[in-house]
């Protein structure tokens, strides 16, 4: 036996002989125990050991809660995902526990209550803001295409400030991509009241159509168009592929960016309309590793950072708007950990990463100007708890959490 294997038969064994004595464990030494039979059952999980990953799971369940504190409640949702990947060994099983007529989750009012509550959202919309009219303005022409925000508190200020350029207001089109019909009815009607006020030429198309199926044909960019792209939180999801083999076998994807053919077309179909500049907001971790392990570590890095700040946002009282966010944090963990192949979309990947694969694709990276940054840092203090920063990082803008970079933008021009 390798000494690797030594090694981790002596975590699980050490992580399922744990003190029973539930009730005696102050929340720290209770943390830390939910931490061990997390990854020990996330080892059974992907080795297919299910009897040591089910003991894991009821050890887990004596500890984890979904009202209880943020660790607790955090190891709930993995508790969850893992069973749900091993109940999906039994596809029967799995569509019959998950056929019960579930009232839909709104994906909109969650994240509403997210751009609220936290200025991830509000940062990334004053760094597209600045950028795009730093860009744009002056052109007579301008067409800009938005992948999955369809937010108006980021379109109506961008409209507002394209109506003082130097020659007058420009004929503006917005195209925005993926988002509900609700959604699209609101941004429209809140973008034409607005273009009427400044008496000002605004188009506005939607194009209801997946990501992985658009076309450069579907967002009519037209000949004489100064144009640019926006993508928020949407673009990883081209990352998916049919990737079973690497994981029957265990390959890692953590320390390489692998060739994705969904994605590098993408970005070639872009590349090939000329935009002035593409701007990405995407979530600063790995969860696009090959291993489940690896991304399950990652995930409890990243998630546990938003659990904490979701505590210290609505303090320990539970509360509808807290459930709805950690019930849209959970759909995320779940795809992340119980879902492979095409069907894992929630394939985040840091910047340096996301910086190689747009170089492949001929893209090379904007410099986010100075005062920017200080516009983006005045919209993260304005909001209450103490504890965000923003820093600069290889060309992007990040913000953190007590030193833990959760979200990076970038933008993006043509070589």
């Amino acid at each position: 036996m390798s000494s690797s294997s030594q090694s981790q038969n002596l975590d699980v064994t050490l992580s399922l002989s744990l003190p029973p004595r539930n009730d005696a464990l102050n929340p720290q030494e209770r943390g830390i125990k939910l931490i061990q039979l997390l990854l020990s059952c996330a080892n059974h999980a992907s080795s297919g050991n299910l009897h040591h990953a089910d003991t894991c799971l009821r050890h887990i369940s004596e500890l984890a809660s979904v009202t209880g504190d943020s660790m607790q409640r955090l190891a709930a949702r993995f508790a969850a995902a893992l069973a749900a990947r091993l109940v999906k060994r039994w596809p029967g099983l799995y569509k019959a526990l998950n056929n019960g007529g579930l009232v839909g989750f709104d994906v909109d009012r969650a994240r509403s209550i997210f751009a609220r509550a936290f200025p991830c959202l509000g940062f990334a919309y004053a760094v597209i803001n600045r950028t795009l009219v730093q860009a744009l303005l002056g052109e007579p022409i301008v067409h800009v295409i938005d992948l999955g925000c369809g937010d108006p508190k980021l379109w109506v200020p961008f409209v507002r400030a394209m109506a003082d350029g130097p020659n007058g207001p420009p004929h503006l089109t917005i195209t925005s991509v993926g988002i509900t019909s609700e959604a699209q009815e609101r941004l429209e009607g809140r973008i034409l009241k607005k273009a009427r006020s400044l008496r000002m030429d605004v188009e506005f198309n939607h194009v209801n159509a997946k990501l992985r199926d658009l076309t450069l044909d579907m967002l009519k960019v037209n000949p004489g168009e100064v144009w640019a792209l926006t993508s928020i939180l949407s673009l990883h999801v081209l990352l998916a592929e049919d990737d079973s083999v690497d994981t029957h076998f265990g390959i890692s994807k953590t320390n390489q960016v692998s060739e994705c053919k969904r994605m590098t077309e993408f970005l070639e179909m872009v590349r090939s309309a000329r935009p002035k500049v593409v701007l990405l907001f995407e979530q600063e971790s790995n969860h696009n590793s090959g291993r489940l392990v690896d991304r399950f570590v990652e995930g409890l890095h990243f998630y546990s950072a938003l659990f904490d700040l979701i505590d210290a946002t609505f303090g320990a009282s539970s509360c509808s708007n807290r459930a709805t966010l950690e019930e849209m944090l959970g759909r995320e963990i779940e795809n992340i950990v119980a879902r492979e192949g095409l069907e894992r979309e929630e394939r985040h990947e840091r910047y340096a990463k996301w910086g190689i694969r747009f170089t492949r694709s001929g893209f090379r990276p904007i410099q986010l100007w100075y005062d920017t940054m200080d516009e983006a840092r005045k919209v993260v203090e304005g909001y209450g708890p103490r504890g965000f920063n923003v820093i600069s990082e290889k060309g992007s803008l990040m913000i953190s959490w007590h030193d833990r970079p959760i979200y990076a933008i970038s933008a993006w021009g043509l070589f």
